[in-house]
């Protein structure tokens, strides 16, 4: 639900766009390493790593709060 402009609380992001970004950023990670010659395991390796780090923190960081009772 979007919240009003007027005061100080911001519109929560949406999951898939949180891990859009983040697949970015391990894309261009990704092709750093292969433009440094790091082995494809080691790729593969981080880039796991980092996808599971990605939908760790998008879920914690978009999660609804459950209403105070």
């Amino acid at each position: 639900m979007p919240r009003s402009r007027g005061g100080a609380e911001e519109m929560p992001m949406s999951f898939g766009l949180y891990v859009l970004g983040f697949l970015i950023v391990i894309g261009g990670l990704v092709y750093g390493a292969v433009i440094l010659h790091v082995p494809l395991h080691w790729i593969v390796v981080g880039a796991v790593v980092l996808l599971g780090l990605a939908i760790s923190t998008g879920v914690n960081a978009t999660r609804h709060k459950d209403p105070a009772a």
